[in-house]
C-alpha cells in the first residue's frame, strides 16, 4: 500500500486495524504512516519484523519453502515530497512502466510459492531493475524459482 492507501485501508479493513492494534477513533493519517515507515527503514527494523513473523509461521508448518515467486510493486509518492533540506527525497526516483511514469519507491517481494506467504522484502528506489534484487529475495532452500 502507498501511505494514503494504507490510511484508507486501516479505515476500511477490520483485520488490518486489529493487526495494528488500532480502533476507528485512533487511525493514523498518511503522514504518520510515512514517518513510521521511514523510522522502520532508518533503524532497519522491517527485515527483523518479517523474520519474527516468518519464524512464527515456520514453527507452525505454514512456510513450505519449496519455491519462491519473485515480484515487485511500485510504491507511489507525490513528486512534490521534500526532505528537511527542501530537496526531493533521494530514495525516491522516477521509473516508467508500460507507457506511464511513476515516482516513488519499489518493494521487491519474495513469496512462498505454495502458501503465498511473504518471506522476504527489499525496498529500493523505483528505478532499480527488479532482476537486480532476486538474489536477496531467495531463502536458499528453493527447488524452483
Amino acid at each position: 500500500y502507498s501511505d494514503p492507501a494504507m490510511e484508507e485501508a486501516l479505515y476500511e479493513t477490520t483485520i488490518l486495524r486489529q493487526f495494528a492494534g488500532l480502533s476507528l477513533d485512533r487511525i493514523a493519517d498518511e503522514t504518520t504512516i510515512l514517518n513510521f515507515r521511514r523510522l522502520l527503514e532508518k533503524h532497519e527494523l522491517a527485515g527483523g519484523m518479517l523474520q519474527v513473523i516468518n519464524g512464527y509461521l515456520g514453527d507452525r508448518g505454514l512456510m513450505l519453502r519449496q519455491g519462491t515467486v519473485v515480484d515487485a510493486t511500485i510504491i507511489h509518492a507525490p513528486s512534490s515530497i521534500k526532505n528537511k533540506d527542501g530537496k526531493r527525497d533521494p530514495e525516491m526516483h522516477q521509473t516508467k512502466k508500460g507507457n506511464q511514469y511513476f515516482f516513488g519507491m519499489k518493494a521487491h517481494i519474495g513469496v512462498d510459492a505454495e502458501s503465498g506467504l511473504v518471506h522476504s522484502l527489499v525496498g529500493t528506489a523505483a528505478n532499480v531493475a527488479d532482476v537486480t534484487q532476486v538474489d536477496q529475495l531467495l531463502h536458499g532452500e528453493e527447488t524452483y524459482v
